[in-house]
């Protein structure tokens, strides 16, 4: 479909005049028309379309509609309804009040032109843009970052129903690709085996009798690859996402002693890590992952907002990864992306998860970011008894290269060493005679025979993790990271909104495409109350919880 539409589009007197005579105190979508135009225009959209056939829908209207449909949590049907027939939409569009508009699929279509595209980006970066212009968004001002789960689309499934319904999934690809094929060579006992979804309670509930299924639906397993990687089997089966799955689900799940021999069903110790292991054939992206007390199979999203008194709270970056990321390894993308959509904080408030001695030194250094989140303590016993001497009460002389214990004593030995991460650290050592007659030796090593060893980072990640630790002791420090939970409440109406924590699609792509709609939307939503000047909700407390100050 090509594109061959206007850049821009005036709203018809006659929708103007019945839409302000139905809404005459204003409306969110008629004033964010009105005060900030189209947000989209068509041309932004031309590389997605080629230059002949048939006219598409113009793209700016489906984007500005995908928006409101995510800002209302509609299906595509909905929003396809509230197209046609909802005056305050017509307005936000500049439709003649007899526009019929277009059918639903159209929208899924659009969704998937943005992610062939490698457009997901375009609705989100474009609205941000629009409203840093108009000054909605602080320069090196205050932003704050959480992460939550999402849930795939999926079923979640064990071990031994993952197995077997990959190869079902894979014998419902290749009946629907070329059953002729299938059916010359599939024995007549699968039809019984497979024809019905694996759940738990129709398979055997003893140990020995699930491990032995498990390895009969590795060994037909195998049968089926053999067959369809054969050099007589029709080209272009063993590329069929289905079978690909199916192969990789086999080698991480099952080995063989050697060729010809039975295979067997790998124990859990022996399955690979989370970050790789499939968990179910129906979306190959999902994973396991685990936070604290909540453990899931899907995604994890990290949202980033600003979190200024004087300005909205408009979410500056989103970023979806498979569950099993942690926090701390997404801070420097969060970083880059910011800076690339020249959203830098001055400040970034973060949960415990993301800030490590290395992301506060280099935010610092880099985007000129003050890193606000708790650090780990020093987990080493010393410092959990309280009354011994851990590694903070050493005096360290970084020119002398030397150590000061707290009695005095000077160590003997000074190496630094440089690990298979690049990460330098110093390994300093005091001499066995001054620890073997300490009289304080049992608060400072619990070894009978040798002296007190410290390893510490380089100086640099040293004098940043003392501050650090140091800094998030003070008041002041509380009281600017009691700011982080206002991004619970982003996480919050996003779920409410738009069901946040749970994918409506499947795979990576899709998910990521869905939480930067349901971000844009947010902002649409955020901009709307701040031009109508609606006061924030302040945080909700239980009956129960408001009585605590009266009775105190």
């Amino acid at each position: 479909m090509s594109l061959r539409a206007p850049l821009f589009y005036q709203i018809p007197e006659q929708t103007a005049q019945i839409a302000r005579a139905a809404f005459p105190k204003g409306n969110p979508y008629m004033r964010m028309r009105d005060a900030l135009g189209p947000i989209y225009t068509n041309p932004a959209f031309a590389h997605l379309f080629p230059k002949e056939g048939q006219p598409a829908e113009a793209p700016a209207h489906l984007a500005l509609v995908t928006i409101m449909q995510f800002a209302e949590g509609l299906s595509d049907e909905q929003t396809a309804t509230a197209v046609r027939g909802r005056i305050d939409w017509k307005y936000a569009l500049a439709l003649e009040l007899t526009d019929s508009g277009f059918d639903a699929s159209v929208l899924c279509e659009f969704r998937k032109r943005l992610i062939v595209g490698n457009a997901e980006l375009l609705l989100f970066d474009t609205m941000l843009t629009l409203f840093r212009e108009e000054g909605l968004i602080k320069a090196k001002g205050r932003q704050r970052t959480d992460s939550t789960h999402v849930l795939a689309a999926i079923h979640v499934l064990n071990r031994l129903e993952c197995v077997g319904e990959t190869l079902r999934h894979a014998l419902n690809v290749l009946a629907t690709e070329d059953p002729d094929w299938l059916t010359s060579w599939v024995p007549s006992v699968w039809f019984e085996r497979y024809s019905q979804r694996f759940e738990d309670y129709r398979l055997p509930p003893e140990k020995p009798a699930r491990y032995a299924l498990a390895e009969q639906i590795g060994t037909d397993g195998v049968r089926l690859l053999q067959h369809v990687y054969a050099s007589d089997a029709p080209t272009g089966l063993r590329d069929l996402p289905a079978v690909q799955v199916l192969r990789q689900v086999w080698i991480q799940q099952f080995y063989a002693v050697a060729d010809e021999q039975p295979i067997h069903w790998r124990t859990a110790d022996d399955l690979p890590p989370a970050l790789l292991l499939i968990s179910s054939p129906y979306d190959p992206d999902a994973r396991y992952g685990k936070k604290r007390s909540t453990e899931w199979t899907g995604y994890k999203v990290h949202l980033t907002e600003t979190c200024d008194d004087d300005t909205p709270n408009l979410i500056t970056d989103v970023l979806t990864t498979v569950a099993p990321i942690s926090d701390f390894e997404v801070l420097p993308t969060i970083h880059q992306q910011l800076a690339e959509r020249q959203c830098v904080p001055g400040e970034q408030i973060v949960d415990s998860g993301y800030p490590t001695a290395d992301h506060v030194l280099t935010s610092g250094e880099t985007h000129g970011i003050d890193l606000i989140g708790p650090l780990a303590d020093d987990h080493s016993w010393q410092a959990r008894a309280g009354a011994g001497f851990a590694a903070a009460q050493f005096v360290i002389d970084w020119e002398r290269q030397c150590a000061t214990c707290p009695q005095g004593h000077t160590s003997a030995e000074w190496l630094a060493r440089t690990d298979e991460h690049d990460q330098t650290s110093i390994q300093i050592k005091f001499a066995k005679l001054d620890c073997t007659s300490c009289p304080v030796r049992a608060q400072c090593t619990q070894s009978k025979t040798q002296p007190r060893f410290l390893q510490v980072r380089d100086r640099a990640h040293y004098e940043v993790l003392a501050a650090a630790r140091q800094r998030q002791k003070t008041e002041l420090f509380k009281t600017q990271y009691a700011a982080r939970a206002g991004i619970e409440g982003t996480i919050s109406q996003g779920t409410r909104t738009s069901d946040l924590r749970r994918s409506r699609y499947i795979g990576l792509p899709k998910t990521r495409l869905l939480h930067l709609l349901i971000a844009a939307a947010l902002n649409f939503i955020r901009v709307a109350a701040w031009l109508a000047e609606t006061p924030r909700a302040r945080t909700r407390q239980s009956a129960f919880a408001r009585l605590v100050p009266a009775s105190g």
